[in-house]
């Protein structure tokens, strides 16, 4: 079945079938290989990218439900790590091994797309099940907060 969504804001159609999950489609179909797989049961958040704006975990997204939507991963946010987040995440010294960081960078994205002000406790709900192995969720909390921050000043 084909199957048209927009994906990173370019229109793309892909002929994979209806239950293939959207990650592999991201990845070997389009290419794109910023995200990640990580667990495959959507339980580590490294294939996280956005639909329609929402984060989604891309390994139990199935193709069919993108028809007509937007999809967006990682490569959305800049290819030369100048969107805020990515220059905080640089900043705070986030990446460790880096697995797990377009996942994180994709949920952080769509909590300030909504929220300029997030509390600890907002950030936290946020990030929740996003899985980081080496344990930055310091730096990453204050590297969300920093972004924040940026966002509300460059007004």
């Amino acid at each position: 079945m084909t199957i048209s969504f927009k994906m990173n804001g370019k229109p793309v159609t892909c002929n994979s079938a209806d239950d293939t999950p959207l990650l592999w489609v991201i990845r070997d179909e389009l290419g794109l290989t910023g995200t990640k797989f990580g667990c495959g049961a959507a339980l580590c958040g490294a294939c996280t990218v956005h639909l329609d704006g929402a984060p989604v975990r891309s390994c139990q997204t199935p193709l069919a439900s993108v028809a007509g939507k937007e999809v967006a991963s990682i490569e959305s946010l800049s290819s030369d790590n100048s969107h805020v987040l990515q220059k905080a995440w640089i900043a705070h010294d986030v990446p460790q091994c880096g697995y797990c960081q377009s996942g994180q960078l994709m949920s952080a994205a769509a909590l300030l797309a909504e929220n300029k002000n997030p509390s600890d406790s907002d950030i936290d709900n946020a990030m929740s099940g996003n899985i980081c192995r080496c344990g930055t969720y310091p730096r990453i909390r204050a590297a969300i907060k920093s972004a924040a921050a940026e966002l509300r000043t460059s007004k």
